[in-house]
């Protein structure tokens, strides 16, 4: 089964994504913002198999200016009731240059 971290990692970082682009269209930028999370919450459904491919969906449930709370699914193949085996929720912020998690992966 996958660990809770490993699946808080998916969601987190699908969840972030979703942030950055929905930001940078919301702006009409040519590039997404750095973005962080600033809070996160997940819940563990039912077991995740490893031995199985998953799906994410992410979308946005708020936006500002330089924020965007997200809400985020995944689904296990091996769920025979469709249903997910794990949610989340969480805000995500843009952050601007002297930030210290301002492109720190770049």
């Amino acid at each position: 089964m996958l660990n809770g971290g490993i699946i808080g990692s998916l969601l987190d970082c699908h969840s972030n994504w979703t942030a950055a682009y929905s930001l940078m269209k919301q702006s009409g930028l040519s590039e997404p913002p750095c973005t962080v999370t600033a809070d996160f919450h997940v819940k563990l459904r039912a077991p995740t198999p490893s031995g199985s491919s998953v799906r994410l969906v992410a979308r946005v449930k708020e936006i500002g200016p330089d924020r965007a709370v997200i809400s985020a699914e995944l689904f296990s193949n091996a769920n025979p009731t469709g249903k997910p085996t794990a949610t989340c929720t969480g805000t995500f912020v843009a952050v601007k240059e002297g930030h210290p998690a301002f492109h720190r992966w770049g």
